[in-house]
């Protein structure tokens, strides 16, 4: 039993032509006009087969195919279909289109497995519409609430609650659809590396056995605006000139840190007024922290936080630094790596271990049942650009992989 590599690559195409800025990459954010037509696509599809299709108050798809044992816990697999913008054609398409073809494997090879199948397609998963990563996935899990949903808003203003009921969800009945610890068996998630790891060493395939947590942190430094060139420098209160300390300390307490796998960016500032002539006001900018270690994370979090206070007092700078967001770390179980690493050995594939510095939807399901994921290789490590491109061969083996790994969950 194998995969199809064309059937893989025109639902990729397809789902791509759903796109709000062609000619500069593959911009789909959740709930829009070309979220929706991808979702209606994979709905034919999954129908197609026969599958039982819902989607929940968050607006996460699941189509399901009944096993024999319709009462067991069912084995899931998926990922997400959003963008970021002017992303790539790879980022989630693989991991939900791959687990769609497995279902279109079982019905042909006439396979009826013990356990129910479930296709998953996530939600906001990059965040890019409402602010929050794997927002979708938090709610089916039970870590966004319907409260949460209306604090989630894009920038015009509408809330992830409100987009929700304007495409004909329910989001007050979310407390009615989270999924509990025994509703799955396992999940999968097949995913594009996103890094430079499996493409430099001429690998097909990545076993995931810890996959980063991350701080998600807004900084705002507040001083006093004032004339550029009539005001000393002894005399000023520069918040610019204070965050760019505590930046380079974000860098250097990352690269520093006791567990050789933290990271730490500095992604976003912004500057008021942002004027050439006048001494900043204030200064706002974000922290990301992450390491497969929470050791790590607090490492890093603890030496920013310590540096911006020094900096204020040193400074006469009012400081601000509050939390935004937040996963844990996760340690993928070993018969998860051990299942997939059978299953790449038995393919041939040529395969690592490693772990993510990306958080996937997968970590969210970790809260109720075990995960496990299989990386691909991200071409040069380009991803989230329109440069963003995995080999169609990496992927046909990526996919079988999978189905290899689910066959052997799914009975």
């Amino acid at each position: 039993m194998q995969v199809s590599i064309d059937r893989i690559r025109k639902d990729i195409e397809t789902i791509c032509s759903f796109n709000a800025t062609p000619g500069k990459g593959y911009t789909r954010f959740s709930y829009s006009a070309e979220d929706l037509k991808a979702r209606e696509y994979l709905l034919s599809q999954f129908r197609d087969l026969g599958m039982e299709c819902r989607t929940d108050p968050a607006g996460n798809l699941r189509a399901r195919l009944e096993g024999s044992s319709p009462h067991a816990p069912a084995v899931m697999s998926g990922s997400h279909i959003d963008t970021v913008l002017h992303g790539g054609m790879f980022d989630g398409l693989v991991g939900t289109v791959g687990a769609l073809e497995v279902a279109r494997v079982l019905r042909e090879e006439g396979i009826r497995p013990v356990h129910p199948y479930e296709v998953v397609v996530f939600a906001e998963e990059e965040g890019s519409n409402f602010g929050t990563t794997t927002a979708g996935s938090k709610a089916m899990v039970g870590r966004y609430g319907v409260e949460d949903l209306k604090k989630l808003k894009n920038p015009e203003g509408t809330s992830m609650y409100e987009a929700a009921k304007s495409i004909g969800l329910d989001p007050d009945k979310l407390p009615e659809s989270i999924l509990k610890p025994g509703d799955l068996k396992a999940m999968v998630e097949l995913h594009i590396e996103q890094s430079v790891v499996l493409d430099t060493e001429e690998l097909q395939i990545g076993i995931v056995e810890a996959i980063a947590g991350i701080r998600a942190y807004s900084l705002s430094l507040e001083g006093v605006p004032n004339h550029a060139g009539a005001t000393p420098m002894t005399l000023r209160q520069d918040p610019l000139a204070g965050a760019a300390e505590i930046i380079l300390e974000a860098e250097r307490a990352a690269r520093e840190c006791a567990t050789g796998s933290a990271v730490g960016t500095i992604g976003r500032i912004f500057c008021e007024p942002n004027v050439s002539n006048v001494i900043p006001g204030k200064v706002r900018f974000t922290l990301d922290a992450r390491d497969v270690k929470t050791q790590g994370m607090d490492e890093v979090v603890e030496k920013v936080r310590s540096r911006m206070e020094e900096v204020a007092a040193k400074r006469k700078l009012s400081a601000e630094m509050k939390l935004v967001g937040e996963s844990r770390a996760i340690e993928i179980g070993r018969e998860m790596t051990e299942l997939i690493e059978s299953a790449a050995m038995k393919l041939g594939a040529r395969y690592r271990r490693m772990n993510s510095g990306a958080v996937h939807d997968a970590c969210l399901i970790a809260d109720v049942a075990p995960i496990g994921m299989i990386f691909v290789p991200s071409i040069n490590g380009r991803s989230h650009v329109p440069e963003e491109n995995t080999r169609w061969s990496d992927i046909e083996m990526g996919a079988n992989v999978l189905l290899e790994a689910l066959l052997k969950l799914l009975f």
